[in-house]
């Protein structure tokens, strides 16, 4: 039995009939739903629920892991690991937006390091950020930056970008191969579509390299920038997940030890 077969059947035994108004019968052998009241309940045949529970393959799309979900009164944390155990992405989370009070707290949490911090959501803007990554990033986090302040609306559409990061070429490449890979199937709903499609309108390079289906992780390592008055900046980056908010990401950039000096002593905040 597979860790997703050995779930559902956990989840649906732990059911108490009476709590979906079904009534509970005299000739219950096991507690919980029968397989026959979840299929029911999910829009789905009774051997389809057998061969989750048993392992064996079955195609399950979102929509109907997400009707399982619901017919077992799963939590936000049942549901998200029911959508990890089928390898699915949840369309639920897809609108799901982190309350004023995450954000302030993850304002609190970036002011708090000395070192340039900002957090990016779904579609790649920047929610928050402290006032080291505003003066880094004067063009895109900074007063001069966009009111959207969108990491990949700043690297392909504000020209400074180009001069601005170590090797534009490669590293916007991979940005994109990078985004690609958190979209997935995301990709192609508003509002990932819309910015997808005025990214492709506005620049042909983001066109041909999101054309060339590339995915990577968004992976660390050394950055270098090309800062206006303090020179080149070379900075080793370390991105972080929050817990209960997979669509919230922290990027710290951390000051190269081998450099002469102290940036840190130098920039504002």
């Amino acid at each position: 039995m597979s860790e997703l077969g050995k779930f559902v059947r956990a989840h649906r035994e732990r059911i108490d009939p009476a709590s979906l108004g079904l009534p509970p019968g005299l000739r219950r052998r096991t507690p919980g739903l029968r397989r026959e009241e979840l299929a029911l309940l999910c829009g789905v045949s009774v051997t389809w629920v057998t061969w989750l529970e048993q392992g064996r393959p079955v195609s399950a799309s979102a929509k109907t892991i997400a009707r399982l979900a619901e017919a077992m009164r799963l939590t936000a944390a049942e549901r998200g690991y029911l959508f990890r155990l089928a390898n699915k992405v949840d369309p639920e989370a897809k609108t799901a937006a982190p309350a004023v009070s995450v954000i302030d707290e993850v304002s609190q949490l970036l002011d708090a390091i000395a070192a340039p911090a900002y957090a990016l959501d779904r579609q790649w803007n920047a929610v928050a950020w402290n006032a080291r990554a505003a003066w880094l990033f004067e063009d895109w986090l900074g007063e001069t930056g966009e009111a959207q302040r969108n990491l990949l609306r700043f690297m392909f559409l504000q020209p400074s970008a180009r001069s601005f990061v170590d090797d534009w070429p490669d590293r916007a490449r991979r940005l994109v191969a990078e985004f690609r890979a958190e979209c997935g199937k995301a990709g192609e709903d508003a509002p990932l579509a819309d910015l997808i499609a005025l990214l492709q309108r506005e620049s042909a390079d983001f066109a041909r390299w999101w054309r060339a289906q590339e995915v990577l992780a968004r992976e660390g390592g050394m950055r270098g920038f090309l800062h206006p008055r303090q020179g080149r900046l070379v900075f080793r980056q370390v991105t972080l997940q929050l817990q209960g908010w997979p669509d919230l990401k922290v990027t710290v950039l951390l000051e190269d030890e081998h450099r002469d000096g102290s940036l840190v002593e130098n920039i504002p905040g």
